[in-house]
């Protein structure tokens, strides 16, 4: 499964973010790349910092305008797309939603973020629905994509439910980066804790992780925290956990990597973590606190 992650800085100029996004999207095929991974959100400004009403009008229908301007690429240069929209499923119905899109454009599937945050300067609480499809792969012509969306990838349950409903490839859009008020050492402890719980679903589920994140300083609208800097640093990571490949911290970056997707069968002979796990003794993972 030959890989990108496009990396890449956010203005409020949508028409402007796409077109980047479209050169990228060519540059990255032009390498061989099959699948294609997206940052959350990509279209624009991560908007979560303040809670507007109307930022709603940015959102759209799926199918909609994305689907299809991305759907043409995706047929026209024979890829596969995982996109990272704002959907409008109806009026005052909204949720973070990804679209994967099949070599041909059309829609192979859609995940709707399950894990909602509402933290400082993430207050996607107001602008999101928590997602109804479930923690289900999606079929494509390069595997099966268990696709989940940033927030959610702090949570094992979701990430083993993907597995074992038979993903190939765990896959996160992403947008997380620091507030400036935070020392160093707590920066990198952050950043250090969001690679490390990805490479452990890599480990326990023996399935390869993609992580696509934004990189750039975002200003705060309402000017009450000093912005976000995301930290990019996407990457890929194997069977094992190990790093196959990451980006920069700081700076816009392609990376096409051939993931070898039959090595899970290898790595899971040696880790046979699925044989040995007590589903008998697993009842109170359903409740809130024991």
């Amino acid at each position: 499964m030959k890989t990108a992650i496009i990396q890449q800085t956010n203005t409020a100029d949508q028409a402007a973010n796409v077109s980047k996004l479209e050169k990228n999207i060519r540059e990255v095929a032009s390498q061989g790349a099959e699948l294609i991974v997206l940052q959350e959100l990509h279209n624009g400004l991560y908007f979560c910092q303040t809670e507007d009403v109307s930022v709603f009008d940015q959102a759209e229908t799926i199918p909609g305008p994305s689907t299809k301007r991305f759907g043409k690429l995706a047929a026209e240069l024979g890829i596969v797309i995982v996109l990272s929209l704002f959907e409008k499923r109806a009026a005052g119905l909204y949720h973070n939603t990804a679209v994967v899109l099949e070599k041909d454009g059309t829609i192979a599937g859609m995940y709707r973020k399950m894990h909602i945050p509402d933290d400082p300067a993430y207050y996607e609480k107001f602008y999101f629905t928590p997602g109804d499809l479930g923690f289900e792969p999606i079929q494509t012509s390069v595997g099966k994509l268990g696709v989940l969306v940033c927030w959610d990838q702090w949570y094992p349950e979701a990430a083993r439910l993907m597995a074992l409903a038979g993903a190939e490839v765990l896959i996160y859009p992403t947008a997380i980066g620091w507030e400036s008020s935070d020392t160093n050492e707590e920066k990198n402890r952050q950043r250090d804790a969001w690679i490390t719980i990805q490479r452990s679903h890599a480990v326990a589920n023996g399935i390869p992780v993609i992580a696509c994140n934004r990189v750039g300083y975002e200003a705060d609208p309402s000017g009450i925290t000093k912005g976000i800097q995301f930290w990019g640093s996407s990457f890929m990571a194997g069977q094992q956990g190990e790093i196959l490949v990451k980006t920069s911290d700081t700076k816009e970056e392609n990376v096409v990597f051939d993931i070898d997707i039959n090595r899970t069968e290898t790595v899971r002979r040696w880790w046979p973590f699925f044989r040995d796990r007590r589903i008998d003794a697993y009842q109170d993972i359903t409740k809130r606190w024991k």
